[in-house]
């Protein structure tokens, strides 16, 4: 569910974003596989847990107690006393020690996101919440942040966001998608080695039961968010006992065949039901105060947008940053960037009013005016290649995108589209967690009710996989995350509540 911040380059590919469009793949013959399964769920216990020594590390802007360490965590957990991975690790201690009841797990979206630059985000605003009860952990998983890496090596053109979600060429055809996902899983193929490897959410949940290990706790409660639900949940499957109280922001569908292969394909309908969200906005007479009002009814912003796309597709505008034209493809981009959160608008609008004046030069999004770093490539691709095996016919991805695209047009067929997991050469090690009602019943999964990247239809299928062990409050709002993020107090109160008093709703609910 790749996940980008909505304030950093990187933007909330929150679940599904970043991820959700990448691709690359490990893992040994159908045997081997089933074998070091096995072996890696005892070798997690056999390990010894680490000793933690930490340090002051305060982040501009976030809580001034954050402190840090380094985890060290097997490569392989078949192999616990082999070669050594480092994570970093972050937490705000509890400062009001007679309160405290445990430590709270902030897992980030993904695959990619920091848990130590999100908890330097959400420290403070959580710490208020939470009043005392709870330690604020989090760290960066393997291939994140301050933690061991891999490279690709891939060329700056195929480490765009633009070019690494799959959107297809202006005619629609897949052409030079399926030679860009090839190049891609090629390289990672060939420079990634053993690490990259590794990339995968069953060692993110052995990784995270090894911090709890290390930190002394019996029994974590989380908050996980975007692609962080579906570690959560699959934690909450393999290590029950261990859990205390369990909050799913923003729930992506688990179907083990699919997982991220599914997120983005519900992108497509999920664009479709937050779009009025931006359309009512872009046209409120408000906006023209502002010189950002796109049309005088929400019914004619959307053709208003697909016009401008389609012109783009055939006739690029240069843009203020050398060398990177703004495109069809990369205004649709900006569009599933934007639809994250309401605060976004406004430089949405004003893209379209430069794309369409011939006097202005268009001023491109951050997160669009250039690569990524290849490490932060790597490891969105390579989580989501290694999870589970994509399909591999290519005629089949040219009319999925074909029909995609005529369904939706504001994703142009880009979620059905062929990804480098099509051509990810090994098979992935293990087979994918599947999530059921057995366990204890204390998750409450929270959603707003129009998300462009992890769509309510989706969550649903999360919840149902739990079953009793869950229930979900459903929010009246659209964008990309619930607690603490879009004010709406209804939902902030259910968290919070949960968090710190144990309280549930007995059902599910809205608000």
């Amino acid at each position: 569910m790749t996940t980008y911040n909505r304030t950093s380059a990187a933007l909330a590919l929150s679940a599904v974003t970043v991820a959700t469009a990448l691709t690359v793949a490990f893992a040994p013959s159908a045997d081997a596989a089933g074998t070091a399964a096995t072996a890696a769920t005892a070798g997690a216990g056999t390990a010894a847990a680490p000793t933690l020594t930490w340090r002051p590390c305060a982040l501009p802007g976030g809580p001034a107690g954050q402190e840090c360490a380094d985890l060290p965590v097997p490569l392989d957990y078949a192999a616990p006393h082999g070669r050594v991975l480092s994570l970093a690790v972050s937490r705000v201690r509890s400062d009001r020690p007679a309160a405290r009841r445990g430590t709270l797990m902030v897992l980030p979206g993904g695959p990619g996101g920091s848990g130590v630059r999100a908890l330097a985000q959400k420290g403070e605003a959580l710490g208020r919440e939470m009043g005392g009860a709870y330690d604020l952990v989090s760290f960066d998983p393997r291939g994140v942040g301050a933690s061991s890496t891999a490279s690709c090596g891939l060329d700056p053109e195929d480490r765009r966001l633009v070019t690494l979600r799959p959107w297809p060429e202006a005619d629609g055809g897949t052409a030079a998608t399926e030679a860009r996902s090839r190049r891609v899983a090629e390289a990672c193929r060939v420079n990634g080695g053993e690490v990259l490897r590794s990339f995968t959410t069953a060692n993110q949940v052995r990784d995270m039961d090894r911090l709890r290990q290390a930190l002394g706790e019996r029994k974590l409660s989380a908050w996980g968010t975007s692609y962080g639900t579906y570690v959560g949940a699959v934690y909450a499957q393999k290590y029950p006992q261990h859990t205390d109280r369990w909050v799913l922001d923003s729930s992506g569908d688990p179907d083990p065949a699919r997982l991220a292969r599914g997120w983005l394909a519900n992108m497509a309908q999920a664009a479709d039901d937050r779009f009025p969200d931006f359309a009512a906005w872009a046209a409120d007479p408000a906006r023209a105060a502002e010189g950002l009002r796109l049309a005088e009814r929400p019914e004619e912003v959307r053709p208003r947008f697909l016009a401008l796309a389609a012109t783009l597709d055939h006739a690029p505008r240069t843009s203020t940053t050398a060398g990177t034209p703004l495109t069809g493809n990369m205004l649709r981009q900006a569009l599933q960037n934007a639809l994250y959160d309401d605060d976004a608008f406004p430089a949405l609008a004003r893209l379209v009013r430069q794309a369409e004046d011939p006097a202005a030069t268009p001023v491109l999004p951050p997160e669009l005016a250039g690569p990524m770093r290849d490490e932060d490539a790597a490891v969105a691709v390579a989580v989501i290649c290694n999870d589970v095996k994509w399909p591999t016919d290519v005629a089949a991805y040219a009319r999925a995108t074909a029909a995609d695209r005529a369904a939706h047009p504001l994703t142009a067929g880009m979620p059905a589209s062929i990804t480098p997991c099509a051509f990810w050469k090994d098979a992935p090690a293990e087979k994918p967690t599947r999530i059921t009602a057995d366990g204890p019943s204390n998750v409450l999964m929270i959603q707003n009710l129009r998300d462009p990247a992890t769509p309510v239809f989706g969550a649903r299928k999360m919840r149902e996989a739990f079953g009793d062990r869950a229930r979900m409050v459903t929010v009246d709002h659209g964008g990309h995350g619930v607690y603490l993020n879009n004010g709406n107090a209804c939902g902030d109160r259910a968290v919070t509540e949960f968090l710190t008093t144990g309280h549930r709703p007995a059902r599910d609910t809205g608000c």
